[in-house]
């Protein structure tokens, strides 16, 4: 099972670079790639929204669900997983970007993203859910550039959701709303 596994993150990171880069797309995934380093893009949407008092939850929201999904990825998965990146296990594959030392699985940029997309959907409905453009991007970017597995972005993009999904909801459940409501003139 696990050689098929291999087998086919191998067939679509090859075929990827074999067939579909080129200059401009090139440098677009590597620019997508980059939003999502140290998931910045999603880290400055959710302080910018705890500055108006009517969006503070909502930015309360989103950092939370950022911080269960790194947690449970960054802290727990990958080490206990410890998958060597792709372009150290196939022969060559050649990475668009710096050379990471972080494990593989799963994909952090993927995980952070989708935790963010399903947090801004949950917060702002339709609207919210248009992050999740920037979530698939960013995925297809780390596939793009190299540096992670098919399977890694599959599991990052579950994985993200359900920590997303539990934080939202034991927040909700258990956190009062009163200390990032606006305050009541008397």
């Amino acid at each position: 099972m696990m050689t098929a596994i291999q087998n086919f993150d191998a067939s679509v990171l090859l075929y990827i670079q074999d067939y579909l880069r080129t200059p401009f797309w090139n440098i677009f995934f590597v620019i997508f790639s980059r939003l999502g380093d140290s998931a910045i893009l999603w880290i400055a949407l959710g302080l910018a929204l705890l500055f108006p008092e009517k969006t503070r939850r909502r930015g309360f929201d989103v950092l939370l669900c950022l911080a269960f999904a790194f947690f449970a990825s960054e802290l727990i998965i990958k080490p206990l997983v410890a998958r060597p990146r792709p372009y150290l296990t196939i022969d060559g594959l050649q990475i668009l970007v710096a050379p990471l030392t972080s494990y593989s699985f799963p994909s952090g940029h993927t995980n952070a993203s989708f935790a963010a997309a399903l947090a801004l959907t949950l917060a702002f409905g339709k609207k919210g859910a248009w992050a999740y453009i920037f979530a698939v991007l960013i995925a297809v970017s780390r596939l793009w550039v190299g540096v992670h597995y098919p399977t890694d972005v599959i599991c990052g993009a579950l994985g993200g959701t359900l920590w997303a999904w539990i934080a939202w909801t034991l927040s909700h459940k258990y956190l009062s709303a009163a200390f990032l409501a606006p305050h009541e003139e008397k």
